[in-house]
């Protein structure tokens, strides 16, 4: 198995996709796949998966193929997926709400711990069945039961001083949809950084040039 710092990002970027369409043929009722079966359901060519794969282990089985709840499995330890962060979201409102009710943060490695809101009016409501605290009870909480990660929908001129004060209490890992590109300046610090507009804008640009 290849460490962890030799494996190219575009390789850790395809895992998850990996994971979801595996997950879509098990519920198909698929027991066992060929690199070059799967290659066809994911437009990737069966080398690329074969090595991608390889990156971290020996998965299949030459003339058997892979078994798809043995490699799903594999590849959601490899995600982390049974870990079950603890995570909280900084952000009530539209955006923030809909993500709490809607993702379902255990399938992802994730357990949605508290929401925090600046807004007055919002703390003491709910979303997703967690009561929105106020922001300023953040680090007791912080304290307490020690997230790692944090999800950020608050507007783009607040989040870096959110994000900083966040990394000094603990968190380690930011899913920010705050339209600004987090650029801490700590080594250890994950960040995805998810911009919506820059994905329907390749839309615009895909059809415009066909």
């Amino acid at each position: 198995m290849s460490k962890k710092g030799e494996i190219s990002l575009s390789v850790i970027r395809r895992l998850p996709r990996y994971y979801r369409f595996i997950g879509e043929l098990i519920k198909e009722g698929t027991v066992r796949i060929s690199s070059g079966d799967l290659s066809k359901k994911m437009s990737l060519t069966a080398s690329q998966i074969r090595q991608d794969l390889n990156c971290f282990g020996g998965f299949g089985q030459q003339g058997y193929g892979y078994n798809l709840i043995e490699l799903r499995q594999e590849i959601g330890k490899i995600l982390g997926v049974d870990k079950g962060y603890k995570t909280i979201l900084i952000g009530a409102g539209n955006l923030g709400k809909a993500i709490a009710t809607h993702m379902n943060f255990s399938e992802y490695g994730c357990s949605l711990a508290a929401i925090f809101d600046s807004d007055k009016q919002k703390v003491g409501k709910t979303a997703a069945g967690i009561t929105i605290r106020d922001i300023d009870d953040i680090d007791e909480f912080a304290e307490e039961h020690k997230p790692i990660i944090a999800i950020l929908c608050i507007p783009k001129a607040s989040a870096q001083e959110i994000a900083d004060h966040l990394v000094g209490l603990g968190i380690k890992a930011f899913w920010n949809f705050s339209h600004y590109d987090l650029r801490l300046d700590y080594s250890d610090i994950i960040v995805e950084n998810v911009h919506l507009g820059d994905s329907i804008m390749l839309l615009s640009y895909g059809i415009t040039n066909s």
